[in-house]
């Protein structure tokens, strides 16, 4: 087996080669945590979920670290007041590190109904600054960044002196990125206008600031994820993830930083996972276009004729190459739900189905063509067609039309589960229902208590006659009251 994957440094697909044979370093840059997480960050995660079970499922260890932005930074003009923490917490009437809790743990609940992995190590950029300032005071050192005003820079021009490439990922030209650049970020601090913040010098207003030998500060973006993916990884590691977005300047200036400090690439793979649209247009907030994705599970929402089960909706990504585009609408969500139901009934079926003698199908050459689609850059989408070819088939076997062997049919059965729930990461929305039953009932039975508590015995008797009239008995002991399904 060897497994391939689309480089965006070089531009080409190559032959996957770990620095250490068997294991994979990945850091994936994960969210900056100030508001909700949307829909498109959603699809990347969920993305590089895909790929992180899709190299364990090949036999891979794997080090995944996902890292949380949880420190002030600010944008292009310099004002404090466009501090996205800053500028949030006002608007919400809480404290910067508040907002972070909050929208933390509104990331992981998100990504928890996604069924998406939790990573190996999952740093935040607080809780590593002092590795960020010695980080900085190495490039300084070493002739790569400068102070200016209580804050650094990274000289990007003397980089380039150097034989080093700035724009080798983006393809950029850098002596047009230095044309067509306006300089908002800190005019009279810096040297050339494309060189990037290592660290920002803090107004006193500015809230979230730590102590640093060029005065009170906070880190620059880029800084964040250099240290924290080479102090879990290593100076060079396998992989490097992220939205297609975050190629300029985000990558390239942590392409940069590690070359600055350790002379060699940093990473020897890099990742883009592709945007998300809806109804053929980008999603935005200020055109309108946009929903989050708890509006989608709950059908809270203009765009969609009902509420789509999370699973419903990671099928219906993983129905698109993670470097393409994906366009989401009610039809396809649909036809999504519709294919989803299909998969999950022939997943059910083969429980069912009765082994024979001999096999008129070749278990080997089907699992074959979908561990080959795995291995060519992780093609999902190719893995799905060649999956429903094993559903056609287990239907086929139902049907009396292909017989299967018992040791052919457990190993189908097991390919079948890992594919479908361990690589895909789809679950059973009927043990999901029955989650919810079991939840209903629970409120049910508070209520017959209450009501028994109250004296009110027609409405206790009421509810346990017509739960029991569906098929639900409960039984109360001195321990509570439970229910049987008859």
């Amino acid at each position: 087996m060897q497994l391939k994957i689309y480089n965006s440094l070089t531009g080409e697909k190559e032959i996957f080669e770990p620095i250490l044979p068997g294991n994979v370093g990945m850091y994936v840059c994960g969210p900056t945590v100030y508001s909700n997480v949307h829909l498109g960050n959603v699809r990347t995660f969920l993305s590089f979920d895909f790929i992180y079970r899709s190299l364990m499922f090949l036999g891979y260890k794997v080090r995944y670290v996902r890292n949380i932005t949880d420190a002030g930074h600010l944008t292009d003009d310099g004002d404090i007041n466009n501090d996205r923490f800053i500028k949030q917490s006002r608007l919400e009437k809480l404290e910067p590190m508040e907002i972070v809790q909050k929208y933390t743990v509104d990331f992981h609940d998100v990504l928890k109904k996604f069924n998406l992995l939790p990573p190996t190590i999952e740093p935040t950029a607080t809780g590593h600054i002092v590795e960020q300032i010695e980080l900085t005071k190495t490039l300084i050192d070493k002739g790569f960044a400068y102070e200016s005003n209580g804050s650094v820079y990274f000289d990007v021009l003397e980089y380039n002196k150097r034989g080093l490439n700035y724009g080798e990922l983006s393809r950029r030209n850098i002596e047009e990125l230095f044309a067509n650049t306006r300089d908002l970020d800190g005019q009279h601090e810096k040297k050339n206008p494309q060189d990037f913040a290592l660290w920002k010098n803090a107004s006193p207003q500015h809230i979230m600031k730590w102590i640093s030998p060029w005065g009170e500060g906070f880190p620059g973006w880029h800084l964040e994820c250099t240290a924290m993916s080479t102090k879990y990884l290593g100076n060079q590691f396998d992989i490097h993830g992220g939205g297609m977005d975050l190629k300029f300047p985000h990558h390239e200036c942590e392409i940069a930083q590690g070359k600055a400090c350790n002379g060699e690439e940093p990473v020897r793979y890099w990742m883009h996972a592709n945007m998300l649209t809806m109804n053929g247009q980008r999603m935005s907030k200020s055109t309108g276009n946009y929903i989050l994705p708890m509006e989608l599970i709950t059908g809270n929402n203009n765009f969609f004729e009902k509420a789509f089960h999370p699973s419903v909706l990671r099928f219906c990504f993983m129905q698109a190459h993670y470097r393409s585009v994906l366009d989401i609408s009610n039809e396809a969500m649909l036809a999504s739900e519709k294919g989803f139901n299909r998969l999950m009934e022939a997943v059910k079926s083969l429980d069912n189905l009765e082994a024979t003698t001999t096999s008129s199908i070749n278990v080997e050459e089907l699992k074959t063509k979908v561990v080959d689609a795995l291995l060519d850059d992780f093609n999902s989408p190719i893995v799905i067609a060649n999956l429903f070819e094993i559903v056609k088939t287990i239907f086929a076997i139902k049907d009396k039309k292909e017989t299967i062997s018992q040791a052919d049919l457990d190993t189908l059965k097991q390919f079948v589960h890992d594919i479908v729930f361990e690589v895909l990461g789809l679950q059973n929305v009927e043990e999901n229902n029955s989650e919810k039953l079991d939840q209903a009932l629970k409120v049910l039975i508070d209520l017959r208590n209450q009501a028994r508590k109250a004296k009110n015995f027609d409405l206790s008797d009421q509810i346990r006659d017509q739960l029991l009239e569906q098929g639900i008995e409960l039984k109360d002991s001195r321990d509570g009251t439970s229910y049987q399904l008859l």
